[in-house]
């Protein structure tokens, strides 16, 4: 854990030095049209949002933990949803990135976590295909999905690891994409391994998150604790001093052993 200015964050600049690499994304909408169909079985966006439903029902409990072992015997489904993405360049992003993930910590072997080595092949060195396009997931979610401006993405995004916001088991929809994005930034911001007010020391102590996108966050607050204010029932003082949560890149699969919740001290 660490104490001190966010826009001087260690763990912010170590990540994205790490992940900075690999090929242009191409470009796509965050929203695009729900009546396109897959030509190979005519299959409509919304039959794709229910077959990614599907996996996350079976295989995603009620903790956002990930049942790998089952997936590893039962990834028809996931393989179909990973398959229209690499065909149609129509597929909902935080959907398509998610369940990317989800295919690649498979394709890992199922880790207990990443290290820098492992970070780097997942997020840059691994290529992904999006609309018949090769890209990666550091380049889908930094040249496509950040650029759109809504920083509660972060609490949608998931790339399978502890510190991730908690993985729904339900696929976002485009008709109701803003109140489930609010619902997600609440319910992060609510989580006390997210964040914690510690009033003695007047700190208050956030997920990593915030400091790997403090940009994205203060392009719509003044500050940190302005936006958490924002999804709060009780502000937190803004005079207060903010710290940050070391990110846990302990795979969350359900067979995992438990983790303890970041030191304060």
């Amino acid at each position: 854990m660490r104490v001190g200015d966010p826009d001087r964050g260690g763990t912010r600049r170590y990540f994205a030095g790490l992940m900075a690499s690999a090929a242009i994304a191409w470009p796509v909408l965050f929203c695009r049209s729900t009546s396109a169909a897959l030509s190979s079985d005519q299959l409509t966006i919304a039959e794709w949002e229910a077959i990614w439903t599907r996996v996350l029902e079976r295989h995603v409990d009620e903790a956002g933990r990930i049942d790998f072992a089952g997936l590893k015997s039962d990834r028809t489904d996931l393989d179909h949803v990973v398959a229209f993405i690499a065909a149609v360049d129509l597929a909902y992003d935080i959907n398509a990135y998610n369940a990317l993930a989800m295919k690649g910590v498979l394709d890992a072997g199922v880790p207990e976590s990443f290290g820098a080595l492992g970070l780097l092949w997942f997020f840059s060195l691994r290529g992904v295909e999006i609309g018949s396009r090769s890209t990666s997931l550091y380049n889908f979610e930094n040249d496509v999905i950040r650029p759109i401006g809504d920083p509660r993405v972060h609490f949608a995004l998931n790339c399978m690891v502890v510190s991730c916001p908690r993985l729904p088991r339900t696929a976002f929809s485009a008709a109701a994409l803003d109140r489930e994005l609010d619902r997600a930034a609440r319910s992060f911001i609510a989580e006390n391994r997210n964040v914690r007010l510690d009033p003695q020391n007047r700190l208050v102590y956030l997920s990593a998150i915030f400091d790997f996108y403090t940009k994205d966050f203060l392009a719509q607050s003044p500050s940190l604790i302005a936006y958490l204010n924002c999804y709060r029932g009780e502000p937190v003082p803004l005079d207060y001093r903010v710290a940050f949560f070391e990110y846990d890149w302990t795979i969350n699969a359900q067979t995992g052993r438990a983790r303890s919740p970041p030191s304060t001290e």
